[in-house]
């Protein structure tokens, strides 16, 4: 389809002088004269609408050593009431997350709250793992009263030290060495009496008993001698015949003699082992005794004890030896954690203090797997890893067992196995010690399976709203068991009452860096330093990891400067050096405006051209920069093209704002006739992707330049957002925006005709840096607040609106009436065209 160009674009125009126009053509209205000259002249906003001060005076203080610190917790009423309903509910899947901005302190917070209600909950029990002597790859797990676990592992450890003194010795002693004397000599007599009693007998019938180096042996004697072999074989045969029936009876007497030797010998060890028996029984229980008379009511421990006391009766020669041999820990011989005696030893997993009161309140830094549930050490010998119940180390689930545990969130997702292993933990009720690779044999190790401890706790996540919404979606566990949301606010209502809690706050910042106190004014800058963090100047930010960094910024340089007190101007250096060590960027984005790289024009009248604002964020760093936004229109189907989002550049929300702008159009001017206009806006030089609708409101405007011919002052820029009524709608970051341009203003010099158009709903919000609230206050640089579009074209064209009449048509001359005119002109010409197309006589038209 080929469209005939029906004229020349008209060249740029320069507007009349605002005031004049907008009383020139109000008087030219006819029927919506009256309606139009009721609208009120836009006004700027006054340099006190630009930022809220605080007074130093009003805050009633010299300096922060005059204040009680406080704890941080100011204007959470909401959230230490989640808070102190989670603690309070004994239920173990009602634990807590705590929903709040990064640095802002909210751990620090909930340890100090939760340390003051711990302190009045009893201490929890302490618990030991020993060794099971039926199975030593299963430790068993002890309960204690708290403080008793340190004593246990002393005295058990004593005794052993004793043991090792007193068993030796006593087998040593006279009184053992004479009855095993007696014994062994008991055996003796009885062995070597049955063999003399032969050998008299065997000499009587003239046959010898010889003990040779092979044993025993029999052989024919005569006269007292042993008759010779080749004497013996002269004998006549008879002779001969009638000695070895006599020695074959005598060797079949010695056979059964040695045969019941050893059952003898039984019967000795069996005495032996009896009176060693006897004799280790008596000083192990004398030993032990003071461990069963320290621990005799708790059931637990004299069970173990009596364990551990027959296993030492069983395997008394552990303490007859040199221990030279190797064991799981080579230590020095004559310390009690020598290898042979491990298994007697109590390893305390948790130990509270003697004395001590109170619940834990532990936060873990590092949850990972083995730091959150404990783990099992290894040793590497002989090529294995080898470990025993000594080397069971406890977790964080320990160590809070019985109060309240820490946790950050992000940490624990991002630390492998530990999110999964603490969701077991709180459903099952305890605390087992495994670890994640025993299922896999990649190693050979020796592993252990420790009884489960029960557990009694409150676990506290702490992370950001986002991540607590995406484990609410995304784990069906996690609401199952955290079913307490504390949701810490970003910021506080600013009032003359919390600005003094405020300043509190800065005085616990300084109390516990240990800075030079700051002074009132000092603090009324921070004051106001923490409505700009907030982006309102109606709240407080509570972003206690920021403030706390500029105060020690500040503290920083009252030392250069040789100050003791930190003031005001130490505060805004603080402050400005931040920004300065962040805004490189910024520099070479002013640099480039100021070269005419980036074409953003601040005098001069254009027609379809607007000076639009965004903020880029680089880190903790944003600002804001002007962009050009152009809108060219001719006559089409009714399609406004946003080039960003055809070149995939621009965000849904952005599309979604340039789609609204059509709505507003149709609602506005299509009662009648359709639109039949083909229009496109674009960001100019944007080589990156845009989102957001703030800059729907210039982008209207620019595209109601372009359609009514009317040129926009170039001096302003406008952000907003606009709904389909034409209402404009508040925007985020208006304070960066409003200081973006006017670096780039003020770097080409001000002449007093530049300014910003915001959302009225915006002003609330304005805390603007000094040198823009200044430049307003001597009425070289202007603020407007817009809460319509009519407002904002009056503002930027110089011409009024225009509102419908009784005879429903806009006053002649207003921008809404050009507008109007100029959509009716493009749906005439394509009806012309339609129908030529359709039944043209030339059958010429669209192709």
């Amino acid at each position: 389809m080929f469209f005939k160009r029906a004229s020349k674009d008209k060249p740029r125009e320069t507007a009349p002088e605002s005031a004049a126009t907008l009383k020139t053509v109000a008087a030219q209205g006819g029927a919506a004269t009256a309606s139009e000259s009721a609208r009120p002249e836009p006004k700027a906003l006054a340099a006190a609408e630009l930022r809220r001060t605080a007074d130093p005076a009003a805050l009633g203080f010299a300096t922060t050593a005059d204040l009680e610190p406080s704890p941080g917790l100011i204007g959470q009423d909401r959230a230490l009431k989640a808070i102190a309903f989670g603690a309070g509910m004994k239920a173990g899947d009602f634990n807590i997350f705590v929903l709040g901005p990064p640095a802002s302190g909210k751990s620090t917070a909930v340890k100090e709250y939760l340390g003051v209600k711990a302190a009045d909950a009893p201490a929890p029990s302490d618990w030991v793992y020993v060794n099971n002597f039926d199975d030593a790859s299963r430790p068993k797990a002890i309960r204690l009263p708290a403080g008793r676990a340190s004593e246990l592992a002393r005295i058990m450890s004593r005794a052993i030290d004793e043991l090792r003194q007193t068993l030796p010795a006593a087998f040593e002693g006279e009184d053992y060495q004479a009855r095993r004397r007696a014994i062994d000599e008991e055996f003796r007599a009885g062995h070597e009496g049955a063999i003399e009693a032969l050998g008299r007998k065997a000499a009587q019938q003239n046959v010898a008993l010889l003990r040779t180096p092979m044993g025993f042996a029999m052989a024919p004697m005569h006269e007292g001698k042993v008759v010779k072999p080749e004497v013996f074989e002269q004998l006549p045969e008879h002779m001969k015949a009638e000695v070895r029936v006599r020695i074959e009876g005598f060797e079949k007497e010695l056979e059964a003699i040695l045969t019941a030797a050893p059952k003898a010998d039984k019967v000795r060890r069996e005495r032996i082992d009896a009176l060693n028996e006897e004799v280790a029984r008596f000083v192990i229980e004398d030993a032990l005794d003071p461990v069963k008379a320290a621990f005799q009511d708790i059931p637990a421990v004299t069970g173990h004890i009596g364990a551990a006391e027959a296993d030492l009766v069983r395997n008394v020669g552990l303490f007859l030896t040199s221990g030279e041999e190797s064991g799981i820990v080579k230590e020095p011989i004559g310390i009690t954690r020598d290898p042979r005696f491990r298994r007697y030893m109590v390893n305390v997993v948790v130990g509270q203090p003697a004395g001590q009161t109170g619940a834990p309140v532990y936060e873990e830094d590092n949850p990972a797997f083995g730091n959150l549930c404990g783990r099992a050490e290894h040793l590497a010998q002989m090529g294995a890893l080898v470990t025993d119940f000594l080397l069971i180390k406890p977790g964080a689930l320990h160590r809070a067992n019985g109060g309240y545990l820490i946790i950050d969130a992000r940490k624990l997702l991002l630390s492998p196995f530990a999110y999964e292993a603490l969701k077991r933990a709180l459903k099952a009720g305890q605390i087992k010690i495994e670890s994640p690779l025993d299922t896999a044999g990649l190693i050979p190790a020796q592993t252990l399976e420790p009884e489960p401890i029960p557990l009694d706790i409150k676990v506290i996540l702490t992370g950001e709203r986002l991540l607590y919404y995406q484990l609410v979606e995304l784990d069906p566990d996690f609401s199952r068991l955290f079913k307490v949301q504390a949701d810490f606010d970003d910021s506080i209502e600013r009032s003359h009452e919390n600005d003094r809690s405020y300043a509190r706050l800065i005085a616990s910042v300084v109390a516990s860096h240990k800075l030079k106190p700051v002074d009132a004014a000092g603090v009324a800058r921070l004051i106001d330093e923490g409505a700009r963090l907030a982006g309102d100047r109606e709240k407080l930010s509570i972003e206690v990891g920021r403030i706390a960094d500029i105060v020690r910024e500040a503290d920083y340089w009252a030392g250069v400067a040789g100050k003791t007190v930190i003031g005001r101007d130490d505060i805004v250096r603080a402050i400005n050096e931040h920004i300065q060590r962040a805004d490189r960027m910024r520099d070479r984005t002013q640099e480039g405006f100021e070269r005419g790289i980036m074409l953003v024009d601040t005098e001069g009248e254009t027609t379809g051209q607007i000076n639009g604002l965004s903020v880029q964020s680089l880190g903790d760093f944003a600002f804001g920069r002007p962009s050009r936004i152009t809108a060219r229109v001719h006559m089409g189907q009714g399609r406004v093209t946003d080039i960003e989002r055809e070149v995939k550049l621009g965000g849904p929300l952005h599309s979604k704002g340039v789609m609204i702008l059509w709505g507003y159009l149709a609602g506005q001017f299509a009662h009648e006739m359709p639109l039949s206009l083909a229009a496109t806006l674009v960001f100019e030089q944007s080589y990156g992707g845009v989102d957001g609708d703030s800059a729907s409101l210039a982008e209207l405007c620019a595209l109601l330049s372009a359609l009514a011919d009317v040129p926009i002052q170039q001096g302003l820029a406008v952000t907003g957002s606009v709904n389909q009524w034409g209402e404009v709608q508040a925007i985020g970051g208006v304070n960066e925006k409003i200081e973006g341009f006017f670096d780039v203003c003020s770097g080409r010099g001000l002449t007093g005709e530049q300014g910003v158009v915001i959302p009225a709903s915006n002003v609330q919000h304005l805390m603007l840096h000094e040198d823009v609230v200044e430049a307003v206050a001597e009425d070289t640089f202007k603020v407007y607040g817009v809460e319509t579009v009519d407002e904002a074209i009056e503002i930027l064209t110089g011409r009024p609106a225009g509102s419908r009449g009784a005879d429903g048509r806009f006053p002649e001359g207003s921008v809404n009436r050009l507008v109007e005119d100029k959509l009716k002109a493009f749906a005439e010409r394509a009806m012309k065209l339609n129908q030529g197309a359709g039944g043209g006589k030339d059958g010429a038209g669209l192709s």
